[in-house]
Parts: structure tokens; sequence; C-alpha cells
């Protein structure tokens, strides 16, 4: 098969509005996340993050704007048809299943269609830990385990984007690095990354780009060096 010599994003917002109800809370908001990089989406609390993504994986109805994913247009596709598109999402708060053990957490994952010792196989070699807990419950396991945890799960099905949603929340500094190393690690082998951070500078240092996102507009976005000055002025609160 002939691939394209400038292949379309994996993902790409252009212009995309949102409202919930009669207020409006993305005001044209682009995003691209090109193949095969970590893109970072930054900003404080309130600043349209979660919005974005929820726009981005069908859970929330642009009002404007378009959605592309892979270069196919996505406005209004439901986030199952999302998924075997090859989006995937590890959400806030991990959402592993606390009262299952580590493999019947991953078994899950082989529901898909994903073979059950392929996906424990996967799911050993990338995060050794998971191998060690294999029969404990999964709501004992540290907050960095889980977090493993739900990664090796989503990374069973092979998506071509996978999307984190504040890996860092609840974690030790230690481990944040470890699991950025991890995301580095995958994104090496080929999957495109989109990564929603508050806390930038636990990103950062593996991003191949970062967006930075307030009070609902993208203000600025390139290579993290470039927006060094914005990171600082605008997500940090420094004086402008």
């Amino acid at each position: 098969m002939t691939v394209p010599a400038n292949p379309a994003p994996l993902m790409e917002l252009r212009g995309v509005k949102a409202s919930y109800g009669r207020i409006e809370v993305l005001h044209g908001v682009d995003l691209v996340v090109p193949r095969g990089e970590v893109v970072a989406l930054l900003g404080p609390n309130g600043a349209g993050k979660s919005t974005t993504l929820l726009v981005a994986t069908g859970q929330l109805p642009a009002s404007a704007g378009c959605v592309h994913i892979a270069g196919r247009h996505a406005n209004g596709v439901r986030a199952d048809a999302l998924a075997r598109m090859g989006l995937c999402t590890i959400p806030e708060g991990r959402g592993v299943f606390r009262n299952l053990t580590v493999r019947e957490n991953l078994r899950m994952a082989s529901y898909s269609g994903v073979d059950e010792d392929l996906v424990l196989e996967r799911a050993v070699a990338r995060f050794p830990r998971l191998g060690e807990r294999i029969s404990q419950v999964a709501g004992t396991l540290s907050g960095g385990e889980q977090q493993m945890l739900a990664m090796a799960r989503g990374l069973a099905t092979d998506p071509a984007l996978l999307i984190i949603d504040e890996l860092s929340m609840g974690l030790a500094p230690l481990i944040v690095a470890e699991l950025y190393e991890i995301v580095a690690a995958i994104a090496r082998d080929g999957v495109s990354i989109l990564v929603v951070e508050q806390f930038a500078r636990t990103v950062l240092g593996v991003a191949d780009r970062a967006v930075i996102m307030q009070h609902g507009r993208v203000i600025a976005a390139g290579i993290p060096a470039d927006i060094e000055a914005e990171l600082s002025a605008a997500y940090l609160g420094a004086s402008s």
C-alpha cells in the first residue's frame, strides 16, 4: 500500500465551538495531532481542556467547526465508532474496574476481538509490574499501578491515537516521571498521543508540540521551547 507523502494528522479540530446550554465554552479551537507525535494540551482549570476532549471523542457535539480523525470528517460520529477508527481514551481517574483483578481488567480488553493471551503478553511486556500483580484486585493497587493498568488495557486495542487525560492526577512526582517515560516509549512505537495536563512541566519533557488554552481559546501552539514565554505568562501566572 502506498503511503501519502503528507498523510493527514491523526486528529484535527478546526474552529470548534461548543456550548453547555446557552453558555458557549469553546470559542473556535484549532488543534492538530500529527502522526507519531506527542501533543500536550495545557491550561489551568476552566481553560476548556476537558470540553475539547469531550468534543474530540464524540461525547459532546460541536456547535460549529469541524472534527477530523485520520483525515475523515467525524462531527456527530459516536464514541464507539471513533474507537473503531483507532481512537482510545484513558480518562481522568484511570477508570479501572476496582473490584476485578488485574487479569480480569485486562480480559475486558479482549472483548473487542483481541486475543486474551496477546493482551496479557503485551501488558506484561510493557508494564512488568502488572505481571507481578496479575492476580491482585485492582482497587488495592497503588495509583501509579492503576494508571499502568488503564494504559495497558487501552493499548491492547492497538490504537492509532491515544488520548490521556490528567495522567499525573494524584500521583507522586517520581511515579509521574516514570509514567511519562512510558508515554515516550509508546510514541516511539508509532502511536500518536494527546496528553491533557494541568501541570505543564510534567509533560513538556516528552512532548513534540504543546497547545495552551485559556478561557476556551487556544492562545499559543508550537514546540515547547517556542511557547515558553506564553507558558510562563498565561499558564503559570507570571505577569503578562
